[in-house]
């Protein structure tokens, strides 16, 4: 019987220290540049990247080898927003009420038909939560997987269908326009310019930093989102609107493969009918979990002797 191992992809984490003392050179480093003239403030931004990224480089820990036993037995589930936070709002539904809905429903899907997976929760009742604080639910947890379950919201009301993030570097505006909704809860938390190192959800600069921290877990978390939006696409029969990279601080601050989920928009009153229906959360709860248990299958079938 393969025994699990100890994860190599710990080994390749960077210190939340290191992280604080990147972002706070950053922040310094912004800050002079705004006050200098633009031909030389351009080279030193580029100066400034560099010597960053070289420090990321610098404070990573490649393993040697890889263990050929893994297994995904923990995974986290987190239902977005709660409590004071309501999360974006339509006609009849509040994100975080339909987050928590789908968030036990997939819980519930994977304790009753996987065996020997412990199903972790960050709430189970509509409470607040900040981001680190459900970041580091999964990473004292030892998560194997992460899964972060949000509702969309856009200006343009026929806008529809799923989306799914893992972190990385939007390629649009529409990416970073979700990033900053879903990480403007922070300003909810007093002391959220201590708690999060400076990071300004509105400030285009503060997402520089994310360009500069390669995910350890990207190809993996990169696997679960591609599979989430097939089954959305070909199972529940959904508009995927594909796996999509943006800043996202709980993702930024998780130890393993993670993803947030976007399961429809509230803004669209057809899509909101379907998902405050019963049916409609199941299905696409059933998704996750379905998604989930090919992503499970896949990679211990790779790992094994």
């Amino acid at each position: 019987m393969p025994k699990k191992m100890k994860r190599a992809s710990k080994s390749v984490r960077i210190s939340s220290l290191a992280f604080s003392k990147k972002f706070t050179i950053l922040r310094k480093g912004i800050a002079i540049t705004q006050n200098i003239e633009r031909p030389v403030r351009i080279l030193g931004i580029t100066a400034l990247l560099l010597a960053i990224t070289l420090l990321n480089s610098s404070n990573t820990t490649i393993p040697a080898s890889v263990p050929s036993e893994y297994k995904v037995d923990v995974v986290v589930i987190d239902a977005g927003h709660g409590g004071k936070d309501s999360g974006t709002m339509g006609k009849k539904l509040k994100e975080k009420d339909l987050a928590l809905s789908i968030a036990l429903k997939v819980g519930n899907y994977i304790e009753k038909n996987v065996p020997g997976v412990k199903v972790i929760y960050t709430r189970k009742d509509d409470r607040y939560l900040s981001l680190d604080e459900r970041a580091d639910i999964a990473n004292k947890a030892k998560a194997d997987l992460f899964i972060c379950i949000h509702a969309n919201a856009n200006p343009n009301r026929m806008a529809y269908g799923t989306e799914t993030y893992v972190m990385g570097l939007h390629k649009d505006e529409s990416n970073l326009a979700v990033a900053k909704r879903e990480n403007s809860v922070i300003l909810l938390d007093e002391d959220y310019h201590e708690r999060y190192e400076g990071f300004d959800p509105n400030s285009p600069e503060s997402y520089i930093l994310f360009t500069l921290t390669q995910s350890a877990f990207q190809a993996s978390s990169l696997s679960f989102a591609q599979k989430v939006e097939d089954q959305f696409r070909s199972r529940v029969g959904r508009v995927s609107r594909g796996v999509k990279q943006a800043g996202f601080l709980v993702l930024w601050r998780t130890t393993m493969p993670s993803v947030l989920i976007e399961t429809g928009f509230l803004s669209n009153a057809k899509e909101e009918e379907f998902l405050a229906t019963d049916e409609g959360q199941n299905l696409i709860a059933s998704g996750i979990y379905r998604a989930f248990k090919e992503y499970k299958a896949e990679v211990e079938s790779i790992h094994q002797n």
